[in-house]
């Protein structure tokens, strides 16, 4: 019985990482299509069509989650995670990728979650969710001149400027 207790908890943590996930996308979608409007100096143009681009694959990876969580019998969530913004185009870029790095750490919790609960399907998509938002991180922290390897950055404690 108690493993019964313990698959149907693992089911509900898994269930509410995904909403989360979900509001995550949601703000990743308004943040791109502000931001891609928004910088501008000379410099930053190359990133703001990225960001175009990343606005759509957020759409699509938003669409994957919500139907994921329709197979598992849930209602998707509608609200997004409190949105960033600023004037500033490197304010701009540091708030998509902090979100970004969020947004990784989180899915790959996700991951080993699905995979536990015996849903590879599941975590076969979130893996392919992953590698374009480590895409993203890459133009991002490139943009930025920093490394894209989030790990760093909380390690240093910091932004993980060179």
């Amino acid at each position: 019985m108690s493993n019964d207790k313990d698959e149907a908890a693992a089911r509900k943590q898994l269930v509410q990482g995904l909403q989360d996930d979900l509001a995550r996308e949601y703000k990743a979608i308004i943040q791109y299509i502000i931001f891609s409007q928004k910088l501008d100096k000379a410099q930053y143009m190359n990133i703001a069509d990225q960001l175009k681009i990343h606005a759509h694959q957020e759409l699509d990876h938003a669409l994957a989650i919500a139907r994921q969580l329709d197979y598992l019998g849930v209602y998707p969530v509608h609200m997004p995670k409190p949105v960033e913004v600023s004037e500033d185009n490197e304010e701009m870029l540091w708030a998509d990728l902090r979100a970004e790095d969020d947004t990784i750490n989180n899915y790959r919790e996700r991951i080993r979650q699905a995979e536990a609960a015996g849903e590879i399907a599941l975590a076969e998509i979130l893996k392919g969710i992953i590698t374009q938002e480590q895409d993203h991180q890459i133009d991002l922290a490139t943009a930025l001149g920093v490394v894209p390897d989030s790990r760093i950055r909380r390690e240093k404690g910091g932004k993980g400027k060179k």
